[in-house]
């Protein structure tokens, strides 16, 4: 049965703070990009995948070449027609469609993946029941999301609510059985040019000075990092180096990484998933 609840947030505009092609970026930003497809391509292999708030859909492909079947959807129709553009040829579905409300029958996808989006989800808890109600069993919920327990933590506009790794284990377990807690990309604080930036972007934080595009805070880490680089419009090995995420405490916050990972299964056999 499709679930019938909405949640109005299409005011927003979403595409100003999406990281499109294009969009010039530093290189972890964009080794993150990489890091989030890498690690699920490992559970995507002949399986039906959905990626909800896909964005540009940058990782679609990249995804699509072990998947059964790939579909991205995304509640910004800027967003979607960037996506349709880029795969106009190809075999992947995208979408307009809101998190809280996912327009499929129950059991319709193996693995169901959120990046980066947790945050911007009026009631979270609402997605959370639907990712189970569209997921067959043992089918696997991936969520990735920034680490609220990082030092140098900021929020971005539009956000209503972020997660430290506790607090994402309570949302997702009256759904799931079985959930694993990763980290990555620790924080890099050797030496005095780390220490500086980390620094003056706290000051930023504290005095709001961070812009909300994603446009104008490029131009804010070229001030202080250097040369960026536009993020291409695909996700390819050859984008950044690959370290495998860190297994965390479901219990314990952490500020050792700046990225979080959930993996959450359902179904009988969820205690021989990890």
């Amino acid at each position: 049965m499709i679930s019938t609840g909405t949640i109005d947030t299409r005011m927003n505009n979403y595409n100003s703070i999406t990281e499109v092609p294009g969009l010039m970026a530093s290189s972890e930003q964009i080794a993150r990009i990489y890091h989030r497809y890498r690690f699920a391509r490992e559970y995507a292999n002949s399986r039906d995948i959905l990626e909800v708030a896909c964005g540009s859909g940058m990782g679609l492909g990249y995804l699509s070449a072990v998947a059964k079947s790939v579909v991205g959807g995304d509640i910004d129709k800027k967003n979607v027609d960037l996506a349709l553009t880029l795969y106009k040829d190809s075999s992947i579905q995208v979408k307009e469609m809101d998190a809280h409300n996912l327009p499929y029958e129950d059991k319709s996808f193996d693995v169901v993946l959120l990046f980066e989006a947790l945050y911007y989800l009026q009631k979270p808890e609402i997605f959370v029941k639907e990712a189970a109600r569209i997921m067959r069993d043992n089918g696997i919920l991936m969520v990735c999301t920034v680490n609220k327990d990082w030092i140098d933590f900021h929020p971005s506009p539009y956000t209503h609510f972020y997660f430290s790794a506790p607090e994402l284990n309570n949302l997702l377990k009256p759904s799931f059985p079985k959930i694993a807690m990763y980290g990555a990309f620790p924080p890099q604080m050797k030496g005095i040019k780390p220490f500086l930036i980390s620094s003056i972007k706290r000051t930023a934080v504290c005095f709001k000075l961070i812009p909300n595009s994603l446009a104008a805070r490029a131009y804010m880490k070229r001030i202080f990092m250097g040369p960026l680089k536009p993020i291409p419009p695909r996700v390819t090995d050859s984008m950044a180096p690959y370290a495998p995420p860190v297994p965390i405490s479901l219990a314990t916050p952490t500020s050792e990484f700046t990225i979080i990972y959930a993996l959450a299964m359902k179904g009988e056999h969820a205690e021989k998933m990890f």
